[in-house]
């Protein structure tokens, strides 16, 4: 490092996912449509979750919480993503760029061990249905899910102090349209060793040590179901795993095959793409994938909408009536 190099900035720019002016416009009505959908459509479950009191079991507890994760995952990026399109400026401040990066962080992690609980239930909901309900109680899922959310907590604080001690060039441009926690610490001057150190361990502790626990899981589960004389029982326990599978495949392929991709294979450009799939496209789709493969969701959905179009009806009969 150059003696006079580096300084204590006070702001990032965030180049965003493509600098032409044109596409502007084109990328902005495409998140802000994505991102409305990914909100309603899991308010949505959670509210047929609550409202309805066949759904308050093991799996749609998880369920829920892992939509009101999606929601707080996705608006930690969008909302300052669009407020940067449509007034047409890069910055964030260093504070907002370090909170960015602390609660990105903190859900992304949330929703993995959430994913990974969810396996676990399945597990013991197919291979040992007799003992389900009595491990998997009320208090155990709530343990669980808190759990959950110290220890996440705890990694994100130690990620963004290890950030804070770095000091920063001149040059602050971040090829992102988030402050993902690589970009930012490519851009110090500083030795960034421990980080980058930190980085990988906690990848192959939080992400590749859960996702081997999900793929035990579904090994035991397909060694189940294999088990299963009828054609009708087979299917009847697969349908319950096929929604979480195809979840799990897409956050993990994405996450995993960014994250551990070389940097002279993928540009920052490409990466800030790529990581759109399981930053926005994902949470956008697990109502859909949730919902269309499952009739109790349906079913509740159903009801959520039917009661929301009485009380609208009850107000407008009483706006006309005084």
């Amino acid at each position: 490092m150059v003696p006079g190099n580096d300084t204590r900035i006070s702001q990032f720019l965030l180049q965003g996912l493509a600098k032409e002016p044109a596409l502007q416009p084109i990328i902005f009505g495409l998140f802000l449509s994505m991102y409305l959908v990914t909100v309603f459509g899991n308010l949505l479950i959670i509210l047929a979750v609550i409202s309805d009191s066949h759904l308050h079991t093991p799996m749609y507890f998880f369920l829920s919480n892992l939509s009101f994760v999606d929601i707080c995952f996705t608006s930690t990026t969008i909302p300052k993503m669009l407020v940067n399109i449509k007034t047409q400026s890069k910055v964030i401040s260093y504070e907002g760029c370090i909170s960015q990066m602390f609660f990105y962080i903190l859900f992304a992690v949330v929703d993995d061990f959430l994913l990974t609980m969810m396996a676990y239930d399945r597990f013991l909901a197919i291979c040992h249905p007799l003992h389900y309900m009595v491990i998997m109680n009320l208090r155990l899922c709530g343990l669980l899910v808190l759990v959950s959310w110290i220890i996440s907590g705890l990694h994100s604080l130690l990620e963004s102090l290890l950030v804070l001690r770095l000091s920063f060039c001149t040059v602050s441009e971040i090829s992102h349209f988030f402050c993902e926690i690589k970009q930012v610490i490519q851009l110090a001057c500083s030795d960034t060793f421990l980080n980058n150190i930190m980085i990988y361990f906690m990848v192959m502790l939080l992400a590749v040590v859960p996702l081997s626990g999900i793929l035990y899981s579904y090994t035991k589960i397909v060694s189940s179901i294999c088990g299963i004389s009828s054609a009708q029982g087979k299917y009847k326990a697969f349908s319950t795993c096929a929604s979480h599978l195809s979840i799990v495949s897409l956050y993990y392929c994405s996450s995993l095959g960014l994250y551990l991709s070389s940097a002279g294979t993928h540009s920052s450009q490409s990466s800030a793409r790529a990581s759109v799939m399981y930053t926005v496209v994902t949470p956008m789709l697990n109502p859909f994938i949730y919902s269309l493969r499952n009739k109790d969701i349906k079913r509740a959905l159903q009801r959520v909408v039917q009661m929301a179009v009485i009380k609208r009806q009850i107000v407008l009969g009483l706006t006309k009536y005084f």
